[in-house]
């Protein structure tokens, strides 16, 4: 998604999407790093209906990527894409119950998700995942639009088809795991 918008919408939606991955992965972080087991619970609990609900967002999303048509130039840049362009993949990301469940299984196999540790620590530990994800998202938003100039629309139509089968299949995979 974050390629896609970078190419058909610049770089700085391509970021903005980026950043909601990160802002996801960061929360989390920081539920298994701080050690908030309770609440990681309950996010378990609820793993079916939110891994459905992105299932169902995703088929949604698949399916507009599908049909949408190639940009010529990038589309302006306002307020709401950026705000949307967060926003959206900050929901799909919270709702992806692997996103919790392999910060909690990494962090618990290190030994970093205990309850004991000072929380100086367990925030420099989510600080780090945080700007880790970030700046993966940065170099990829920032890099792809190297190879924009070398996209035709013919090639971007099919492009545009290939990432929405990709996000489509994702979405019926997603609930079909939910089942």
């Amino acid at each position: 998604m974050c390629i896609r918008r970078s190419l058909v919408q610049g770089p700085w939606i391509g970021l903005a999407t980026g950043l909601g991955a990160a802002t996801a992965d960061g929360l989390y972080g920081g539920i298994a790093g701080l050690g908030l087991t309770t609440l990681a619970d309950r996010l378990v609990d609820q793993a079916q209906g939110l891994q459905l609900l992105g299932g169902l967002f995703l088929i949604y999303l698949g399916l507009i990527t599908w049909r949408a048509q190639p940009a010529t130039e990038a589309a302006p840049l306002t307020r709401r894409g950026l705000l949307g362009a967060y926003g959206s993949t900050l929901v799909l990301t919270l709702t992806n119950p692997a996103t919790i469940l392999s910060f909690i299984a990494i962090f618990a196999g290190l030994g970093l998700a205990r309850g004991d540790r000072p929380w100086e620590s367990s925030l420099v530990l989510v600080a780090g995942v945080f700007l880790g994800s970030a700046l993966w998202w940065v170099c990829l938003s920032w890099g792809v639009t190297v190879f924009r100039q070398r996209l035709t629309p013919a090639r971007l139509v099919w492009l545009n088809r290939l990432a929405g089968v990709a996000i489509l299949a994702f979405g019926l995979g997603t609930i079909a795991l939910s089942l």
